[in-house]
């Protein structure tokens, strides 16, 4: 029996975090499928596991819980597995690190495909992107140097919020190569920390997966489509 039944569409994006906290925890899950996420999301909502607009969607078989949203599953994953640091500010550090990540996903989609990319919409986005990779430096300056560790919140292992940081730029900067090495020079030291971290053996497998799985995808669709034309990619 796995531990977990997971929905998702079948792209890495926002459910690739929930797939790295899993994998990271050592963790089984089952993935349900695009088809069976359509007929769920057209259930009256009285009928669905957890009321939801859309996936990821995690249930925890064990527990009998379902809960929706990329940083609610992620703040449940790190309470019930241990994962979580020891203190309420770490903690809270932890979820805004999560936050943050799932504002950038929805920043890079233009909020789902609201619109798509032109020329002009990239380079006016540039210097926020920039902003947002140093957001990542800046607290890892203030953190992990202070702690002479390794890892984001100075944490002497990998935490939460150093799976989530790798997951969320190690997915975007090997998909699209510009984005890349504005990564790195804009936020050397969390590049090298992403770097580290994506190279544990479950997230490189993770990743491996992904590839096998849903070859050079992103998010997909149209905005992914947008998205690659003003990048090259």
């Amino acid at each position: 029996m796995t531990d977990y039944e997971f929905y998702y569409w079948s792209v890495p994006f926002r459910g690739q975090f929930v797939r790295a906290v899993l994998a990271f925890a050592g963790k089984t899950w089952t993935e349900g499928g695009d088809a069976a996420i359509s007929r769920l999301m057209d259930e009256p909502v009285s009928r669905m596991p957890v009321p939801f607009m859309g996936p990821p969607l995690l249930i925890d078989k064990r527990a009998d819980f379902a809960i929706a949203e990329m940083p609610a599953i992620i703040l449940y994953l790190g309470e019930t597995l241990d994962l979580m640091p020891a203190t309420a500010a770490l903690r809270a550090l932890t979820m805004k690190i999560v936050n943050d990540a799932n504002d950038v996903i929805d920043e890079i989609t233009l909020d789902g495909g609201r619109q798509m990319w032109t020329e002009s919409r990239w380079q006016d986005f540039i210097p926020r992107l920039k902003k947002w990779m140093s957001l990542w430096e800046e607290t890892g300056h203030r953190h992990a140097l202070k702690a002479h560790s390794g890892f984001l919140l100075g944490g002497k292992t990998p935490g939460i919020a150093d799976v989530v940081t790798a997951i969320l730029w190690s997915t975007m900067t090997d998909r699209f190569p510009k984005i890349e090495t504005m990564f790195k020079e804009t936020a050397p030291m969390t590049a090298a920390l992403t770097q580290r971290v994506a190279a544990l053996p479950p997230l490189a497998a993770l990743a491996a997966k992904a590839r096998q799985d849903y070859g050079d995808s992103y998010c997909g669709g149209q905005i992914e489509a947008s998205l690659r034309k003003v990048l090259g990619a």
